[in-house]
């Protein structure tokens, strides 16, 4: 590790145990979908009203509904509709999570190619995770895919110090290793202080641990698991490990040599999730 990446790594860890580190806002929509689905009478057509408010939004939320993953049967070109194939439940996690898109981009050329990169590869992760989640599990889709969305949301205060410090900026190398070694702490941090779920605020910092076993299988697992299918074919050291030794595989009854996108079931389904994200 360079003496740059050492110290930098020290500050952030420094000022986050201080709680002096600015931790990012869940965007204005998110809070208002989240605030919403507290509401377990709410209808369809009052949910409508909140989401129809963000036009970019509604438009993902009806492209998803009419994705071949849904499978359904005519189109559907209403707000109101689409909730009701979806589901509320399913509507506010998804929305939450695709409304946190728009935090992955910079005024800094070099830092928005980077969140953009990030957020390319937490959608592809996500859409791993929710056919895993349907496939090999009884937990809940939606929930496997907001993990997935949200698990690199520690990257955005790292590359927000990254913007202000130029040195750390124009080496890669070490800033590859600062965001490696340090956003898994931070994204436990900022999905505890948005007060998402604690089955979904522990993946960031615990889904690199790959001796975990817990009692039974669950949303940490399937995106470890998502995560290391997404590496095949790379260089990752993630793949130099071996599989077969890491607990979340058998928790999901799924087998260590087996590539999910190239099994043409899974990787159909695979192919209909991303394009339902990206």
């Amino acid at each position: 590790m360079s003496k740059l990446a050492e110290k930098v790594q020290e500050e952030l860890i420094q000022a986050l145990e201080k709680d002096e580190l600015v931790l990012p806002t869940l965007p204005e929509v998110a809070i208002q979908v989240r605030e919403a689905a507290e509401d377990i009478n709410i209808s369809t057509l009052s949910l409508s009203k909140v989401i129809g408010q963000d036009a970019a939004l509604t438009a993902r939320l009806i492209k998803v509904v009419n994705s071949p993953l849904m499978r359904s049967n005519r189109e559907i070109t209403d707000l109101q509709m689409a909730i009701g194939r979806l589901g509320i439940l399913y509507t506010c996690s998804l929305s939450i999570g695709l409304a946190m898109e728009q935090m992955f981009q910079a005024t800094t050329d070099a830092v928005d190619k980077k969140l953009r990169e990030v957020w390319s590869k937490s959608t592809e992760i996500a859409a791993i995770s929710h056919v895993l989640c349907r496939h090999f599990t009884k937990l809940q889709p939606d929930q496997a895919t907001l993990a997935g969305l949200v698990h690199q949301i520690g990257v955005l205060p790292i590359l927000t110090y990254a913007e202000e410090r130029g040195d750390l900026l124009g080496d890669p190398a070490s800033l590859d290793h600062v965001i490696e070694r340090v956003h898994p702490l931070l994204g436990e941090r900022i999905l505890r202080h948005w007060e998402f779920p604690a089955h979904i605020a522990i993946v960031p910092s615990q889904m690199q641990d790959f001796t975990r076993d817990s009692p039974s299988v669950d949303y940490v697992d399937i995106v470890q698991v998502a995560a290391l299918q997404s590496y095949l074919g790379s260089s990752h050291a993630c793949n130099q490990l071996d599989w077969a030794d890491i607990p979340a595989f058998a928790k999901l009854g799924l087998d260590p040599s087996v590539d999910v996108q190239a099994d043409e079931d899974l990787g159909n389904a695979t192919l209909a999730a991303m394009g339902m994200l990206q």
